[in-house]
């Protein structure tokens, strides 16, 4: 089983049962479609497997010290890069900007690497904002902790902003024009 397979079976183990927020898609069709994207910048297998599993830390009972026993350090350091600190503690909404402008201040720092998988995750949630834009409009937002369209914008927005590692991929200009879209805002 190469790499990418064992990722791939991995995330869909732990996300079992899980679920795209507001509706019935199965959680894993997210990782896959980060991994497609991250796909179209890369062939490097260690960034693709890293893109399946990005959300692994983040959203399930995974630890960073698990993830290395399988993975290794390079997958582990590319999960952690795209990975929040959810601060289960206190509800989501009180915490959303702070864990936003986190992942905004680590971005230009970031690895060419890190970038393709959090321009990966963030193509894909922008994508599926883009369809329920098309269907739903505005009423969207309300599935979300942070309801004001606003602030998903400056979120967006900030994050091409600060991708420039990937600024020259197909993934990038699509993301750009979906941010047109969806918030009618414009990234030089």
């Amino acid at each position: 089983m190469t790499l990418f397979d064992k990722a791939i079976v991995f995330a869909t183990n732990v996300h079992s049962g899980a679920f795209r927020k507001g509706t019935k898609i199965p959680y894993i069709v997210h990782p896959l479609e980060a991994a497609a994207i991250a796909a179209s910048m890369t062939c490097d297998e260690e960034v693709i497997a890293a893109a399946v599993l990005h959300d692994v830390v983040e959203d399930t009972q995974t630890t960073k010290e698990q993830l290395e026993i399988e993975f290794g350090k390079r997958v582990t350091e590319l999960v952690c890069a795209d990975s929040e600190n959810k601060r289960e503690e206190l509800p989501a909404a009180a915490t959303w900007e702070i864990r936003k402008q986190e992942t905004l201040d680590y971005i230009p720092n970031a690895s060419k690497d890190e970038q393709i998988i959090i321009l990966a995750d963030k193509l894909s949630n922008l994508r599926s904002i883009y369809r329920d834009y098309l269907s739903i409009k505005d009423e969207l937002w309300n599935k979300f902790n942070v309801k004001e369209k606003s602030k998903h914008s400056w979120y967006y927005t900030s994050i091409a902003e600060n991708l420039d590692e990937v600024k020259n991929t197909c993934a990038f200009k699509e993301y750009i024009e979906l941010l047109v879209a969806v918030f009618g805002v414009k990234v030089n």
